[in-house]
C-alpha cells in the first residue's frame, strides 16, 4: 500500500498526557533485525527518559523478491553493483515509510503529533572487532519526506567513529525501563542475532552489553533451505529432531563465543557457509536433527554469556522473534535451571516485539535533546556521543 500524505494530514491532531497529566511527547521507532522479515513500526508516549508507553505498533513485510535480496546481501553470498544497492536502500526506505503510514492510519495519530522518527535501517554489513564497520540501508531523507516528520538514523557509525563497536545500542534503554536495585537482572533480545544486556543494579555506568552470536538466523536460513519455509513456527520443526552433539560442539569452537565483551557481531559471520566451514557435510545429517542443533547453539551461548558475566542475574528477559519460537523458549529454560526465572517484557507491559522499535523511538528522543544515547561500558566507544543524524521535516499546511 502507498502512502497516502492527503490522509494522514486529515487526522486529528492530539495531545497525550499520562494519567498524572504531565505532557507527554510523542515518537516512532522503525526496525528490521538481521532476519529481514518485516519492518516494526512502534509508536511511544514518553514523559522523561524512565516513563514510555507503547501506543501503537504494526508490523509491515517485506517483498518476497526485496527480503531475499537482503538476506543475499547481508550474507555476503552476492556481489552486487553500486546502482543495486542504491535501488535496495530506496526500496528498503519505502517499505519503513509505508510502515509508519500504516501506523498512524491504524491508529488515528495526525503526523504532526510524532515529534520524530528513529529508523534503524536495515543492517546489511556489520563487523565487529578491532576495526568496526557497518553500513544500514533506509535512506532517512527519503522517510522524511515521505512521511513529513523529522527522521533521525544512521545510528550507529558515530559510536564506530570514537573507536566503539556500533552495537549493541539498546542497553541503554533497556537500562531506564528494566534495571532493579534490588535484583540482578539481563535482557536478551532473539532476533537473527541475539543481543544480551546485563543490569546487575541502577547504576548506568556497570550495564553492560555484547552479542552472544546466532538468535534466528541459522533457523531460518536452515528450514529455508530444507523446508522452502520462511521460519520455523513455534519451532516445531527444530523439537522434532535431536541435537548432533558433534555439529554442535564444532560450532561451538567458534573463537567469537570465548571473546570478551566488548563485542558484536552480524549475520554475515553466522551463516551455513560458517556452519560448512566448521563442519563439512553437515547438510547429510537428518534435516530436523541440523535445526535442533542450531536451536540449541542459541540457547547455550546464551545461558553460557550470561553465567560467564553475571551469575547472579535472577530474572532474565526476553524480547525479539525468538519469543515466539516455543522450543527455543524451552531450550533456554532448561539450560537456565531453576535459580533463573524466565520471562518477557511482557511482565513490565511491553510487547517483545516492540521492544527494539521502542528502543530507536527512545534514541530519536535523546538525540533530539542533545543527550548521548550510546553507553561506553557497552560499546567500547571512548566516550558517551549522540547517535545518528537528524533529517528535518519542513512544517506541511493541512
Amino acid at each position: 500500500m502507498q502512502q497516502n500524505p492527503a490522509a494522514l494530514r486529515k487526522l486529528r491532531p492530539i495531545s497525550a498526557k499520562t494519567d498524572t497529566d504531565r505532557q507527554v511527547r510523542r515518537f516512532v521507532g522503525l526496525m528490521s533485525g538481521t532476519s529481514a522479515d518485516a519492518v516494526d513500526a512502534v509508536l511511544i508516549d514518553c514523559a522523561g527518559t524512565d516513563f514510555v508507553r507503547v501506543a501503537g505498533s504494526i508490523s509491515r513485510s517485506y517483498p518476497t523478491a526485496l527480503r531475499y535480496r537482503l538476506i543475499a546481501l547481508s550474507g555476503g553470498s552476492h556481489a552486487v553493483d553500486l546502482e543495486t544497492l542504491c535501488e535496495i536502500d530506496e526500496a528498503v526506505a519505502q517499505v519503513f515509510s509505508e510502515a509508519v503510514a500504516d501506523l498512524l492510519l491504524k491508529e488515528q495519530i495526525h503526523p504532526s503529533t510524532i515529534e520524530a522518527i528513529g529508523s534503524h535501517g536495515q543492517t546489511v554489513f556489520h563487523r565487529g572487532g578491532r576495526k568496526p564497520l557497518t553500513l544500514q540501508l533506509g535512506n532517512p531523507g527519503l522517510i522524511a519526506e515521505r512521511t513529513g516528520i523529522t527522521t533521525i538514523g544512521d545510528f550507529r557509525r558515530r559510536d564506530i567513529a570514537l573507536g566503539g563497536q556500533g552495537a549493541p545500542l539498546v542497553p541503554a534503554f533497556h537500562h531506564a525501563l528494566f534495571a532493579n536495585a534490588d535484583q540482578s537482572r539481563a535482557v536478551v533480545n532473539i532476533g537473527g542475532i541475539a543481543n544480551l544486556t546485563l543490569l546487575p543494579d541502577r547504576n548506568p555506568a556497570t550495564v553492560r552489553g555484547f552479542d552472544t552470536g546466532p538468535g534466528n538466523a541459522l533457523l531460518d536460513e536452515w528450514i529455508a533451505l530444507s523446508r522452502n519455509e520462511p521460519f520455523d513456527t513455534d519451532g516445531h520443526f527444530a523439537s522434532g529432531g535431536t541435537p548432533n552433539r558433534t555439529l554442535l560442539d564444532a560450532l561451538l569452537g567458534e573463537p567469537y563465543f570465548a571473546q570478551p565483551p566488548p563485542k558484536s557481531t552480524g549475520r554475515g559471520d553466522f551463516h551455513l557457509p560458517w556452519v560448512r566451514q566448521r563442519y563439512p557435510g553437515f547438510e547429510n545429517l537428518p534435516a530436523a536433527d541440523v535445526q535442533a542443533s542450531f536451536a540449541e547453539l542459541t540457547a547455550e551461548t546464551i545461558i553460557g554469556a550470561l553465567r560467564a558475566h553475571q551469575p547472579q542475574t535472577r530474572l532474565l528477559l526476553v524480547c525479539g522473534g525468538g519469543v515466539r519460537n516455543a522450543d527455543l523458549m524451552r531450550r533456554l529454560a532448561i539450560h537456565a535451571g531453576p535459580q533463573l526465572r524466565i520471562d518477557t517484557t511482557a511482565v513490565f507491559g511491553l510487547d517483545p516485539q516492540a521492544i527494539e522499535g521502542a528502543a530507536f523511538a527512545w534514541l530519536a528522543m535523546r538525540t533530539l535533546d542533545g543527550v548521548h544515547g550510546n553507553l561506553p561500558g557497552v560499546t567500547g566507544a571512548l566516550r558517551g556521543t549522540l547517535l545518528g543524524g537528524v533529517y528535518r521535516a519542513l512544517a506541511q499546511d493541512d
